[in-house]
């Protein structure tokens, strides 16, 4: 969407105010301009907490969420500036995750006993095609662009948390669910084409003439729709 600077600071440049409105009424463009000026609170923010054993580069990726949803919930008209309404955002996500984090580590070993136990009970060739399986997917998923990795990762729960909503991805990526959907599609023809998915197809038995002409079929539709275009 095109920004339209219908008010300015004076040297042609459109207000912060003027910068939320449109960030707010939809403008990307926008949005991502105050998100990289306030991106500096973000990290002002994660140093001045205890994160405990969560990675600073997840507290922060949680913190520009906070951020995210303190521009599009922010108000310049209440009187208050931006990062004091912003802080708590960021404070609270963070936060969160660190304390997800944390009960997931104290669980950890319980549940990876657990794990261990179950596999002793199966059958070791079994058990070898499915780390195989796991493998393969995640070196496949490696190939897609970032945005579309991230999908398919939230999607099918590839991180070990349980699989997401599409409305939940789109919120973390700022697209709509009904986007996140079509990105998620077009990820999925991606993956299928025979070109991408012999290694993974053989292990699964998905591997016949009629699966990967099935495969090749449905990307020629997808583009279709697409009128030729990818992304």
């Amino acid at each position: 969407m095109h920004t339209q600077h219908h008010k300015s600071d004076g040297s042609g440049h459109p207000t912060e105010a003027v910068l939320f409105g449109q960030a707010q009424a939809g403008c990307r463009e926008s949005l991502n301009y105050l998100m990289e000026m306030h991106d500096g609170l973000v990290h002002a923010v994660v140093r001045r907490q205890v994160l405990g054993d969560l990675p600073y580069a997840e507290a922060v990726q949680e913190g520009r969420i906070g951020l995210w949803r303190g521009v599009l919930k922010y108000d310049p008209d209440r009187g208050y500036a931006f990062s004091t309404y912003a802080w708590r955002s960021i404070v609270h996500h963070v936060w969160r995750a660190v304390k997800v984090h944390a009960r997931a580590s104290n669980t950890e070993h319980a549940e990876a006993h657990s794990a261990w136990q179950r596999m002793a009970r199966v059958d070791p060739a079994t058990l070898a095609v499915a780390w195989s399986v796991h493998d393969t997917l995640h070196e496949l998923a490696s190939r897609l662009s970032e945005r579309l990795r991230q999908i398919i990762v939230a999607r099918y729960g590839l991180d070990g948390q349980e699989g997401r909503l599409y409305r939940e991805i789109g919120k973390d990526l700022g697209v709509s669910g009904e986007r996140a959907r079509q990105l998620h599609t077009e990820a999925l023809v991606w993956l299928r084409h025979p070109a991408h998915s012999q290694h993974l197809r053989s292990l699964l038995a998905y591997h016949s003439l009629a699966d990967y002409e099935w495969a090749e079929a449905e990307a020629l539709r997808w583009l279709r729709r697409r009128g030729g275009r990818h992304g």
